[in-house]
């Protein structure tokens, strides 16, 4: 893994995105999120996308060995796809089954080694997503 990097928080993506913003349903927003990420292969695409749309964060966040980096790129990927704070996020987590934690999880797993993968060998993150997408 490489060293820690650091940006300033006005330039990261995920601002803009809501994750550590508030809604006004948040009832509405729990449901869309647990439906969200009950979904395993939604979820790990939205995990994808962060990590080719989000460059800035991505770096920011996955380069701190200190940090939860399954659960950030998990809501992250919420933001993304819902425009959902990660507080909701994390509440939705709750309501999934241990399977439906683990299937997330290990699309979590996979987002990250594919973006550290990408780092490690300077090639852009798209030649592993196709490969890596295929089911």
């Amino acid at each position: 893994m490489t060293d820690r990097v650091y940006h300033p928080v006005n330039e990261w993506e995920e601002i803009e995105a809501n994750m550590w913003g508030e809604v006004s349903n948040r009832s509405a927003f729990l449901k869309k999120a647990i439906a969200f990420t009950s979904d395993h292969k939604k979820y790990g695409r939205f995990m994808i996308k962060v990590t080719t749309e989000w460059p800035i964060s991505c770096e920011n966040a996955l380069t701190d060995k200190n940090l939860n980096r399954k659960a950030w790129i998990g809501h992250a990927a919420t933001a993304l796809a819902l425009a959902c704070p990660e507080d909701i996020t994390r509440e939705a987590w709750g309501h999934l089954t241990d399977d439906q934690r683990t299937l997330a999880n290990r699309e979590a797993d996979r987002a990250i080694s594919i973006w550290e993968a990408s780092r490690r060998t300077g090639e852009g993150i798209r030649e592993h997503m196709d490969r890596e997408m295929l089911f």
